[in-house]
C-alpha cells in the first residue's frame, strides 16, 4: 500500500513508518519535525520565516491586532505547496486534530483537498485534541495534565495551548474530522478512555518503538545510581516536573554518595538521547495514566521509569504494580519513598530493568504495531 503520514509527535510516525517499510509498504511522512526535537521527515512544512527569534515581536504584535498567527499561516502556505505531491495514497493518517498546525478554518480547507485526492483517512488521538482535553477539563480522570490548572487558576498562562481545543473553532474542526475520517485510533490509555463509545473509534494501538535503535543496558550494576530528569520547559507545570525536582532535592541531600542526578532542559532529540545514556532511572511525567515516547524508549533501553502506570494500565496489560515501571504520582514523599527503595535495592532495579525491556518487545515492537495499524486500516 501507499501510506501518507501527516504530522509528528515524539517519533510515533517515524517509528510507524519504519515498521511499515519493513513490511514492504511505501510510506511518506510530512511534518514540522515536531518543533525543536528536529525529528526526520520527508517534507517539512515548519515555518522558516516567521519563527525566527528576531521576528517574535512582529508575530505577537500582528496576532494581538488581528487574531492571526503568522507562523500558522506560513505552515498552511508551505503545506499547500506540497499538496500536489500528497495524492493517490491508499491511507492517510493524521497525527492529531491539528496536524498541519494552522488555524482551524484553514486546516479544514486543506484537509478537504487531502480527502478528495486520496482514499481512506484515519485520525490519531495523541498529544492533545478536543475530546481528551474536554474529558480532562470535566474532571473525568482522577488527575490529568489539567489538574494544576484546576488546583490553581494562576497556572492558566501555561494552558493557553491546550485550552484552545475547547474553543468553538477547534470543536468545529473536531466535528469535521469525526464526520469525514474512516476511523479514529488512540495511542495510549490517556486518549483511549475519552474515546470509549465514540462511533468512529477503532480502538487503541500502542506506540511503536524501534527496538534495534535502542540497545539494552542493564540498570543497577554500577556503584552509583544515575537518575535522569529531562525537562521540556513549556510542559513543566503540565507534566508535574516540580514534584520530581522537589523529590530529587531530598534524594541528593540524603544519598549524595549513592546517586548521580542529571537534569536537562529543552534538548533536541539527538542531544537528549546522549544526555540520558547510561542512566538507571528516568523521571518522565506525573499527570498520566500511560507512558509517552520518552518513557517507552527509556524502558526499552532498560531504565526504571517513573511515569504513568495507573491501575487501568496495569489491568489492560495484565501487570503488577512496579513490575515494569513505577507509577508517578503528584506526591513528593511517595516519589522519595519509591526512589529510596530502588537506591537501596539494586536487585529490584535490575529486575524491573529486564522486565521493562521484555514488556516493550512484547507490546510495543514497531513491526508488530505496524501490523496492527495495517489490520485496522484494512478493516476500515
Amino acid at each position: 500500500m501507499r501510506i501518507l503520514l501527516i504530522g509528528e509527535f515524539s517519533r510515533l510516525h517515524n517509528s510507524l513508518k519504519s515498521g511499515l517499510e519493513k513490511l514492504g509498504h511505501e510510506v511518506m511522512l510530512v511534518s514540522t519535525s515536531d518543533g525543536f526535537k528536529s525529528l526526520p521527515t520527508d517534507f517539512n512544512y515548519q515555518s522558516t520565516v516567521f519563527n525566527r527569534s528576531y521576528l517574535k515581536w512582529l508575530v505577537k504584535g500582528f496576532q494581538k491586532l488581528t487574531g492571526i498567527n503568522l507562523i500558522k499561516l506560513e505552515h498552511a502556505y508551505r503545506f499547500r505547496k506540497i499538496l500536489p505531491r500528497l495524492e493517490n495514497f491508499d491511507i492517510v493518517q493524521l497525527i492529531n486534530e491539528n496536524s498541519i498546525k494552522t488555524h482551524p478554518v484553514i486546516e479544514k480547507r486543506l484537509l478537504k483537498k487531502l480527502l478528495k485526492q486520496n482514499n481512506k483517512m484515519f485520525l490519531l488521538s495523541c498529544g492533545a485534541d478536543h475530546l481528551s482535553i474536554r474529558f480532562a477539563n470535566d474532571k473525568k480522570f482522577r488527575y490529568s495534565i489539567l489538574t494544576p490548572l484546576h488546583e490553581n487558576e494562576q497556572n492558566h498562562v501555561h494552558y493557553k495551548f491546550l485550552l484552545r481545543y475547547l474553543k468553538p473553532s477547534f470543536r468545529r474542526l473536531h466535528e469535521f474530522l469525526a464526520q469525514h475520517v474512516t476511523g479514529i485510533i488512540a495511542s495510549d490509555l490517556d486518549y483511549h478512555l475519552p474515546l470509549l463509545g465514540h462511533p468512529k473509534y477503532k480502538g487503541m494501538i500502542p506506540n511503536p518503538v524501534q527496538m534495534e535503535e535502542l540497545p539494552f543496558n542493564q540498570a543497577g550494576q554500577k556503584e552509583v545510581i544515575r537518575i535522569f530528569h529531562g525537562v521540556n520547559r513549556k510542559n513543566y507545570v503540565k507534566k508535574g516536573n516540580r514534584f520530581f525536582d522537589e523529590a530529587l532535592k531530598i534524594i541528593s541531600e540524603k544519598y549524595p554518595d549513592k546517586t548521580e542526578i542529571v537534569r536537562t532542559e529543552n534538548l533536541p532529540y539527538s542531544e537528549y538521547i546522549r544526555a540520558l545514556e547510561n542512566s538507571d532511572i528516568l523521571l518522565d511525567q506525573v499527570y498520566a495514566y500511560d507512558q509517552g515516547y520518552n518513557a517507552l524508549e527509556a524502558m526499552a533501553r532498560g531504565m526504571v521509569v517513573f511515569t504513568g502506570a495507573e491501575q487501568e494500565w496495569l489491568d489492560f496489560y495484565k501487570l503488577k504494580e512496579d513490575e515494569v515501571a513505577i507509577n508517578a504520582l503528584p506526591d513528593v514523599p511517595y516519589l522519595v519513598g519509591k526512589l529510596e527503595k530502588l537506591i537501596l535495592d539494586r536487585t529490584k532495579v535490575q529486575l524491573i530493568s529486564r522486565k521493562a525491556r521484555e514488556f516493550i518487545e512484547k507490546e510495543h515492537h514497531y513491526i508488530k504495531i505496524a501490523e496492527l495499524y495495517l489490520k485496522t486500516w484494512q478493516q476500515g
